[in-house]
């Protein structure tokens, strides 16, 4: 789903000067394969519908005195003003005298920076015109009620919320009948999608019942994908509903994202799809969704995942985290993987015939990320994946140790067990990215 936003460049003289026209030529030219470029136009003329943003290529003095020319813009204000698609270092007195009387704009410090921003209005436009599925039936009723009885993205209050202030529509449909729809599917389109895949996804220890169960649902899913059209993310309620199938749907979720770019939710956590086609879309970087179990937590952590301690860790225990999802890391696509294999299932509440995914991101500095409940701000939390441990005869043979700034603020600040894992040091960037799409940004 390509979807370029439109910038509208706006001079503050009467005419554009050559200084204007020579450096919208060259935002042109760094950004042409990005976005699409309105006619310029006065600051004072009203914007039209359907720009994502308007530019300022050129500052002078004239915007000390047209500071309500700027206050009545309501879509984003891009400060690009040097050839290097920057800000230019002259103009930050003209900044910090409008942010001091109310105008925020944001201000790319690179190239890198410039294609971010541009790629955050796409993402903002997609998600505008799209939809999100989430396959669900009992919600909370079914295997361990207790917990998934407890969860947001169920109400309907997040789901009222990512469409007011995002547009994207949630479509909640029936896990059961999607289910019936993979068995219906006929042995010729399993086998050949299997030849298709074969030697290209590991998948070690799964039996071939397991391996066509996993791909009738991937087939299901898809073609539910390709009728509904327009969609950005899918989620199955895949743990609290089960028993409602063989199978799970990690495989078919990896698959989705490497042949489409589709985002993923496992349980169909709604949130945390929003924030994976956020970061992923604006940062192209490599995303995943896993469980938090900070040191913190102590046994509370230690009996849900069936181990008996945490791993011996450099520096202060209470400032690293365990994570791991299903038995392993978690849900990461191959293609973000620094080692990946599909492998038979380690939890108990899902059928013996189903899958789940070992894989691993690379280690090094690894961001946090997750939309917060009133939909308006981003946590961001910078890390350090330090490395991986494993437990034997327990829900974490493969989990992975994060080491974080604060663990006490990390445990009072975190919006939910869920998180996504973007890979690198993206405090910075995520901030920029939030700016055009109207998020607050809160460091844990």
């Amino acid at each position: 789903m390509i979807s370029k936003p439109v910038l509208l460049p706006v001079h503050l003289d009467p005419e554009p000067a050559e200084a204007f026209t020579v450096q919208l030529g060259h935002l042109r030219r760094l950004t042409e394969h990005l976005v699409d470029w309105a006619q310029p136009a006065h600051i004072d003329r009203p914007v039209p519908e359907g720009i994502s943003a308007v530019v300022v290529p050129d500052l002078n003095g004239r915007a000390y005195r047209m500071v309500d020319s700027f206050r009545r813009i309501t879509v984003p204000i891009l400060l690009i003003t040097s050839e290097f698609g920057t800000v230019s270092m002259w103009d930050w007195e003209i900044r910090d005298h409008l942010r001091r009387r109310g105008v925020t704009t944001v201000a790319p410090t690179s190239l890198q920076e410039c294609e971010d921003v541009c790629r955050a209005l796409a993402t903002a436009k997609v998600l505008a015109s799209s939809t999100m599925l989430a396959y669900q039936d009992d919600l909370g009723a079914g295997m361990q009620p207790d917990i998934f009885k407890r969860f947001f993205w169920w109400e309907d209050e997040c789901v009222r919320d990512m469409e007011r202030q995002f547009g994207v529509k949630v479509e909640r449909r029936s896990y059961r009948e999607l289910v019936a729809r993979a068995n219906a599917v006929p042995d010729a389109r399993v086998q050949e999608t299997r030849r298709r895949i074969a030697g290209t996804v590991p998948m070690a220890g799964l039996s071939p019942c397991a391996q066509s169960d996993a791909l009738r649902l991937y087939l299901a899913l898809s073609d539910e994908v390709d009728e509904t059209g327009d969609v950005v993310a899918t989620g199955i309620n895949c743990l609290n509903e089960s028993a409602t199938s063989t199978t799970t749907p990690c495989l078919a979720f990896d698959l989705l994202f490497e042949e489409r770019g589709l985002l993923w939710g496992c349980e169909a956590d709604l949130t945390s799809m929003l924030t994976e086609t956020i970061v992923h879309r604006s940062l192209g970087v490599p995303v995943m969704m896993t469980n938090l179990y900070p040191f913190l937590m102590g046994r509370a952590a230690l009996e849900h995942e069936g181990i008996p301690y945490f791993p011996e860790v450099e520096g202060r225990p209470e400032d690293h985290v365990l994570v791991a999802h299903c038995g392993y890391f978690g849900e990461v696509p191959q293609s973000c993987a620094s080692e990946w294999a599909c492998r038979p299932p380690v939890l108990a509440i899902v059928d013996e015939n189903a899958h789940a995914i070992d894989a691993r991101l690379p280690e090094g500095p690894t961001t946090l990320v997750k939309i917060a409940s009133d939909m308006r701000t981003l946590t961001v939390a910078s890390a350090e994946l330090t490395g991986y441990v494993q437990y034997e005869n327990s829900d974490c043979l493969n989990g992975g140790v994060l080491r974080v700034k604060d663990g006490y603020r990390f445990v009072e600040s975190i919006p939910s067990h869920h998180t996504v894992l973007a890979t690198g040091d993206l405090a910075r960037r995520t901030e920029l990215v939030a700016g055009v799409m109207g998020l607050a940004v809160e460091h844990i």
